[in-house]
This record gives structure tokens, sequence and C-alpha cells, in this order.
């Protein structure tokens, strides 16, 4: 279909031969090992022994898979006044190769089009690049511009995705207000009369469902949500080797679209990051006094609503003494807050909730789900305090558990758990892996 309405279009980008896609995509790749990240876009590493920097050129969170030892794989870099003398291209998980350089996502999604890798999208072929379209006083661009036979034209985003679990994946790993706005000003175009989407392109080829972030971006997953079913758009896994040559689609990822109705609230649980950099006793309200040593904190809360400002209130400093953490948050620093939204389910069915409900209800099962709905909260925030004490190194006794059994929700170690991978298996555990239980029903 051709667009209606008052479009115009920015034409100064030149064609390119499209029969030319090239595969081989570096010549000389390098194993090192992943040291440390001083910021966004340059890492440490090990190569051979000696340390060296090198340019991230994906600037998402990816706390997932940055852990001290894991294999990272890196070229010289390409630009002889660079900060860096080598420039990342991917990471291994679990042994299996992760494309990281953002920086060819469009090739890749061009190659893919081009050889006709992507199933439902045969008809396509690329035409362009870089694409700015306006409409209404507002301009986009646009990865791809895509034709067919019969001269109908496709603009397509491309966004890499490196947030994944076990058989899931989801996108973003950091708030993106600027993919938000892509997706409105897609629907936008769609209803006047082009043909618009997005294309994944999940760097994990054991992942079998997609869903957007809606941990990490509320707002970006009820965005997805909205328009999701006027785009034409994908989620396909690829698989990688050593050699980065062009990858193959091995599957296109499934769309649980019923997860988001139900789980994609703000509301759920939390995990609070902290760092203390010194011994404390300090009063906690009626708890009275309370000895803190230097290391880092996790403290595991709840919210049956207004997660997200239930978080930015425990990060300020300044505000009414109310809850534990209020009276220790004036002494530390603040390294994240970690919200995991759901309604309960299937978090709250995990082995310690379980027992926990044994000494509460009855064996009939009517009673039990009845209670369901009260205890899920408690139950969700419990078992997930009793995951992170599993994998911490100390707690503080009675802080944060006036209301529930469990001896303690904060919990400390001495080095920062956002880089350490029990800590962040736990996340990802609570976050998508319990999501498969849903996903398989």
């Amino acid at each position: 279909m051709k667009p209606k309405g008052n479009i115009s279009y920015n034409r100064h980008i030149e064609c390119f031969d499209v029969g030319e896609t090239m595969k081989v995509l570096y010549d000389t790749i390098l194993k090192a090992t992943y040291i440390g990240r001083p910021n966004r876009f340059v890492v440490t590493l090990d190569l051979n022994g000696e340390s060296v920097l090198a340019h991230l050129p994906n600037p998402g969170r990816m706390w997932e898979l940055l852990f001290t030892g894991v294999t990272m794989y890196i070229v010289p870099h390409d630009k002889p006044d660079a900060k860096t003398k080598y420039r990342v291209i991917g990471i291994e998980r679990d042994g299996v190769v992760i494309m990281l350089d953002t920086n060819y996502s469009n090739d890749v999604a061009q190659h893919l089009i081009e050889n006709k890798l992507i199933p439902g999208w045969e008809e396509w072929r690329v035409v362009r690049r870089e694409y700015t379209v306006k409409l209404h006083g507002t301009s986009s661009r646009f990865d791809l511009l895509l034709t067919n036979d019969k001269g109908d034209e496709f603009l397509l985003e491309v966004k890499s995705c490196t947030l994944f679990s076990k058989t899931g994946a989801m996108f973003p790993d950091a708030i993106t207000e600027r993919g938000r706005k892509h997706l409105l000003h897609l629907k936008e175009l769609q209803n006047e009369g082009y043909h618009t989407g997005v294309l994944f392109l999940v760097q994990w080829d054991q992942a079998q469902w997609f869903l957007p972030d809606y941990h990490t971006d509320l707002e970006f997953a009820r965005t997805f949500k909205e328009v999701a079913p006027s785009l034409d758009w994908k989620a396909v896994a690829v698989a990688w080797d050593e050699t980065f040559t062009m990858p193959t689609v091995t599957h296109e990822c499934s769309y649980p679209s019923s997860i988001l109705d139900t789980e994609a609230h703000d509301s759920g649980v939390y995990v609070m990051v902290m760092h203390l950099d010194h011994d404390l006793d300090l009063e906690i309200g009626s708890k009275g006094m309370m000895h803190f040593k230097p290391g880092y904190y996790m403290y595991v809360g709840s919210a049956k609503a207004n997660l997200t400002k239930r978080i930015e209130r425990h990060k300020r400093k300044r505000k009414k003494m109310h809850w534990h953490l209020d009276y220790f948050r004036g002494y530390c620093e603040m390294i994240a807050g970690l919200p995991i939204r759901t309604s309960g389910r299937p978090q709250a069915m995990t082995t310690s909730a379980q027992e926990r409900r044994k000494g509460k209800l009855s064996d009939d099962s009517a009673a039990r789900e009845s209670a369901d709905v009260d205890l899920t909260k408690i139950d969700v925030e419990c078992a997930l305090a009793d995951a992170v004490r599993a994998i911490a190194e100390w707690n503080v006794p009675n802080f944060g558990c006036s209301d529930c059994d469990c001896n303690s929700h904060l919990f400390g170690m001495s080095g920062n758990p956002i880089h350490n991978q029990f800590f962040m298996n736990v996340i990802e555990n609570y976050r998508m892996n319990m999501l498969d239980e849903l996903v398989n029903r």
C-alpha cells in the first residue's frame, strides 16, 4: 500500500548493491577475559596476561552478561585516532557466542531479509538505509526501507536484543524513551497507510519467546502492547559462532501477549542495592540499635501498587522515616533499584513460598485458592528474600521483616551484587525464568 497524507522523505541517501552483502564481518578476532567496565562504552580486559581497554559499542546495561572472567571477543580498532586499541564484538554466555556489536545490526537484518531467512517476510528486499520520514512536523529516522515486486514500501526499525533467560528474551534492558517514541511514530505512519514494523534480533538461539521488558521499562512495554497488533514485527533468534560470519535464523520467537495482561503492572517486589563504606551503629525506629559493617547491601521489599514510586522514594535520602530502610538509606550510596513486576504467579509457587503456606492454610484446595490473592505478594517477597539470603554473605537480623516470619530482608556481601553472577541469576530467575510456566500453559 502506498502512504497517504502529507509525508516527506529524506532522499539524500545513496542506494547500494543489495546483492553484495558481506558475510565475513571481521578480519582478526581475538579472545580476552572480562575484568571490569569503567564506563558505558569502555571495558577492561585481560588479553594474554596484559590489561587492555576496549570500546564497547553496545551501551546497554548487560548486567546479566558482564561478569568477571567471562570470555569476550575483540578486534583491533579500525580507527587510528581511537581512544582504545580494541573494540568489543561479542561475549560468551554458557559457552554460547553472543553478538554485541550493534554497528552491524542493520547489516545482519539486511542479510537475513535478502536471503529470505525471516519467515513471512520473503517478499521484501532492502532498498535504502537510515531513511528519514517526516509526518505532521515530527521526523524519525528508521533503519531500513524495504520494497517488494508490487512497489509497496515497508519502514523497518531494527533492534538488537541481548537480554535473555534460559528460554526467553526481553527488550530493552534499560529505559528507552526514544524507543517508545519510535513505536508511536511507526503506528502513526501505519495509520497513514504506510507498512511499518520492527525486527528484534535476539542474539540467543535458545530463546523461544519474546516480550517487552516490563520490569525495566513499564512505559515501553505498555506502548508495545498497544501498538504491536498494528505493526508488522518479528523477534527472531539468531545463532553465531566464533568466526562471526553472518548468522542463521534458528526460529521466530513466540509472543505470549497474555502475560502482559496479568504481569505488566506497577506492582510486585523489588531489591534495592546499596553500598556502605564504613562501620555504622544506627538506631532503627522501635528496633533499637543495629550494627552494619562496610559492604554492599540488598534490601527486599514489595509494593501492592505504585512500585515505581516506592523505589524512587527509597532512592531519596530526605524523607519522613517510615520503613526500616529509611533510617539506613541516609548513610549509604544507592547503586540500583531492581523491580520485579508480578501478579504473584508463578513466583509464589517456589518451594520456599509453598512451605510457608503449609502452616497458614488447610489442605483444602478451595481454601488455598481463595487465599492466593491475599498471600501471593507476601509469598513472593519472602521467597525472594530467601533466594537473596542463600547467595549473601551475611544478613542484618530483624530488619525489614516486621510483617512476616523471615529473620531479615536486608542482606550483605563484600562485592557489588550487580557484578555477581549468583545474585543476577536470582533476578533473572524471578523476572524471566519463572515466566516459562505461564508461557507453556
